[in-house]
């Protein structure tokens, strides 16, 4: 006879429920663990760089890129306008102060010279006769006195003879009285004479120291008339050799246009545009060193910023090297600081994320990087200064994180 046999009940882990529940929640736990926290970004461990913080000697220079120029560059400028009629040397050329460079051409010009040197040597002239006049007036007076003086004499020697015969009783008084009186004529004439030649003396001094200033001014002005001409021709301002001198026959200058420019030869510096975070680092009299170790000293600083950079200029403390060229370039570093222990990081894309105020700092399993505010103080090319929020032994990620968002990295 058939039995029933009664099958056994399920056990609570194999039930349906039980079972999707279980994989729900292993389901869920796989989403956690594959998605990221809130505030955190995934990226991959090949993806980044990163480095260690230490304590270790921080040497303060700034390696920069230089060009070499001339010291002193002296621009050439046209004087006079006129139309190029000659070339006298070409660009690139060694040339001497005062050396011809070019002439010009400008008929206008030559026309009004003459006609003012004309006219200056008419008054010139004037002056020359009135110097002549004064010169015979003072003749004819020192003539006069001359005479005078010459009749005084004859009438006191006229008077001593007759008043010998008068007192031997051969002449009257009445024959001695008229040559008295003569004597006293030539003594008053003389010494009317004598009189006006002095007044007149000072007034011609004057006269004539007038006539001197006037003639000097004449030929002052004759003279920079004549230098109109002579600014035709394009001189070299100083010694040195040629460049930019691209003017072509036929060409019309104005006055004041650049011609050129001459560069001293042998005597160089060295310009360099530095990243404005410098700025207030780099300073007057501060040294430097090339790759070969010729010494430099920072001489002046140009604190206008472009394009995020400003110029310095260096001299060299001795005899530049030989060799240099206008336009080469040079790497150099600037020394700005004594090497002393710091506590560094290396440099890396992390300094341009927020200007360095932030790293992202490893944890010990290597698996997050969690962001920390820094602060960090001088820089060299390969380290910088950690002035707080690092401490020695801390990794951190040096590459470029100015795209994440968060506050968590993720390393897969």
């Amino acid at each position: 006879m058939d039995r029933r046999i009664e099958r056994p009940p399920t056990p609570w882990w194999r039930r349906r429920a039980v079972v999707l529940a279980a994989a729900a929640i292993v389901a869920a736990l796989l989403i956690w663990r594959m998605l990221p926290a809130a505030g955190s970004t995934d990226i991959a461990t090949a993806d980044i760089e990163t480095g260690q913080v230490e304590r270790a000697p921080f040497a303060d220079y700034l390696p920069v890129r230089a060009t070499v120029a001339p010291r002193v560059t002296t621009l050439v400028g046209v004087l006079s306008g006129g139309q190029v009629e000659k070339l006298l040397v070409q660009d690139g050329a060694m040339v001497t102060e005062g050396q011809p460079l070019a002439t010009l051409a400008n008929p206008t010009l030559k026309l009004d010279v003459l006609t003012r040197e004309a006219q200056i040597a008419s008054q010139l002239g004037s002056v020359a006769g009135e110097n002549l006049g004064i010169e015979r007036n003072r003749l004819d007076r020192a003539g006069q006195i001359a005479q005078a003086n010459y009749d005084l004499i004859k009438a006191r020697r006229e008077l001593s003879i007759r008043q010998q015969l008068h007192d031997k009783g051969f002449v009257s008084d009445a024959g001695i009285k008229s040559f008295a009186e003569e004597a006293a004529y030539q003594e008053k004439r003389l010494a009317q004479l004598q009189a006006g030649g002095a007044a007149e003396a000072r007034i011609t001094a004057t006269q004539g120291q007038r006539l001197d200033d006037t003639r000097g001014r004449l030929e002052n002005n004759l003279a920079a008339v004549r230098a109109g001409l002579d600014a035709l021709v394009v001189r070299a301002p100083s010694t040195g050799r040629l460049t930019n001198f691209t003017i072509q026959p036929g060409q019309t200058l104005k006055p004041g246009d650049p011609a050129g420019q001459v560069d001293s030869e042998g005597s160089w510096k060295l310009t360099a545009d530095v990243d404005e975070y410098y700025l207030g680092r780099v300073a007057v009299g501060q040294t430097a060193r090339t790759a070969d170790g010729a010494p430099l000293t920072v001489s002046k600083v140009l604190p206008a910023v472009k394009d995020g950079r400003f110029r310095v200029e260096l001299t060299f403390d001795r005899a530049a090297p030989a060799g240099l060229n206008r336009g080469q370039t040079i790497d150099i570093r600037i020394t700005l600081g004594s090497t002393a222990p710091a506590l560094v990081a290396p440099v890396g894309g992390w300094l341009e994320a927020g200007g360095g105020t932030s790293a992202f700092v490893l944890d010990g399993d290597g698996a997050h990087a969690r962001r920390r505010m820094v602060k960090t103080g001088r820089r060299n090319p390969e380290q910088v200064e950690i002035l707080s929020g690092l401490q020695p032994g801390d990794r951190i990620v040096t590459s470029n994180t100015a795209s994440v968002k968060g506050d968590i990295l993720n390393l897969r």
